[in-house]
């Protein structure tokens, strides 16, 4: 079914911002990592530059995707490397697993944290939560994914107007410091480059852009809307701004300053929902990659493969979290960040665009 125009233009900006949004972004932990380490006004360039640098690849990346029909991240690297295409799968294989630990450690946590009980209640709920959204399949999913970042900016407005009606003059005297940290510049890009994996993620919600103009307008939009979060929670970290950024969760230690336990409780189902939204992202995209690999082969996809692959994946995210083996995969993710960018970034920023425009569409 054909969307509406205006959601061909949101749709993508919402669902990359869905999956961008984990444990370490919306507590306030990345955010207090690359933004608030340059100060208030640093942190604010910081987050400029990764919004640019988020729109160019998105912009680029679904212009690429658009005149070439790649709606998955293993015919568009094809499309683009050739036969070295095969390097990102080693790549995004490597991070998928580290972000599904992370995930999990994550929600057993939050679950635990917040009503005392078994962290194993908050890891089942996130792998009943995935699965469920993969098996539903695509319009699902980007029905699921939207709505939820509606409640997001809802929740995060409220929360930074609670935090400036009760804090607004600390906000302000951190304006007021003008503090410009020298690094601003590369901590947004490094942020934005952190974060570069989502992009080809989620090249099924561009299937229905028609034009150039669509599609690099989806991509600028995508940039936008994935930031603007970080934003929201740069600002509220202003209530006390040299303590909070140096926390280890940010978000807990301003709502500590607030005493609203309602906002608290209703902040922390909307983070759990982003780390479904992250999983199910990961996890869809080794679907689609698969499903693709085959059917151009003339095949059809065994009903039984799916759903097993869904499981099994769940399954392995749920045993690295739980066994010892995180903190040992987490120290080849730095190495993994600097393979996206050579492997897929600047390939996409050259080749890509050279054979964007050699194809005349």
């Amino acid at each position: 079914m054909t969307k509406k125009k205006w959601t061909r233009w949101l749709i993508p900006g919402f669902i990359f911002q869905s999956v961008t949004i984990g444990g370490g972004y919306g507590t306030g932990a990345e955010i207090a990592q690359y933004f608030g380490a340059s100060g208030m006004v640093g942190g604010l360039l910081s987050a400029l530059v990764t919004l640019v640098i988020w729109a160019v690849m998105c912009a680029v990346t679904f212009e690429f995707v658009r005149v070439f029909k790649t709606y998955d991240y293993g015919s568009m690297m094809k499309q683009l490397l050739g036969p070295l295409g095969f390097l990102y799968d080693i790549l995004y294989y490597l991070m998928m697993f580290i972000v599904l630990g992370v995930l999990n450690a994550t929600a057993g946590s939050m679950v635990a944290a917040l009503t005392g009980g078994s962290q194993w209640i908050g890891i089942f709920i996130l792998a009943v939560g995935v699965v469920f959204l993969v098996f539903k399949g695509t319009e699902m999913i980007e029905k699921v994914l939207s709505f939820w970042s509606y409640i997001l900016y809802a929740v995060y407005i409220i929360f930074l107007i609670a935090v400036i009606a009760k804090f607004g003059g600390n906000i302000s005297a951190e304006f007021a410091k003008g503090e410009i940290a020298s690094n601003w510049f590369g901590n947004g890009a490094n942020y934005a480059l952190y974060n570069l994996v989502v992009v080809p993620l989620i090249l099924y919600t561009v299937r229905d852009c028609e034009t150039r103009k669509e599609a690099m307008g989806c991509g600028i939009l995508a940039g936008i809307i994935g930031v603007v979060p970080g934003i929201l929670l740069l600002l509220v970290m202003g209530a006390d701004f040299a303590n909070v950024t140096q926390a280890a969760t940010p978000v807990t230690v301003i709502f500590d300053m607030l005493d609203m336990r309602w906002l608290y409780i209703l902040f922390e189902i909307v983070l759990f929902g982003t780390l479904i939204e992250t999983g199910t992202g990961f996890i869809k995209a080794v679907t689609d990659r698969i499903e693709v690999a085959v059917t151009r082969n003339g095949r059809e996809l065994d009903a039984w493969v799916h759903p097993t692959l869904v499981v099994a994946m769940a399954i392995i995210g749920i045993a690295i979290s739980t066994f010892g083996l995180l903190n040992l995969i987490v120290k080849g993710y730095g190495t993994s960040v600097w393979g996206f960018l050579i492997i897929y970034a600047i390939p996409m920023l050259t080749l890509g665009v050279y054979k964007i425009i050699k194809s005349g569409k």
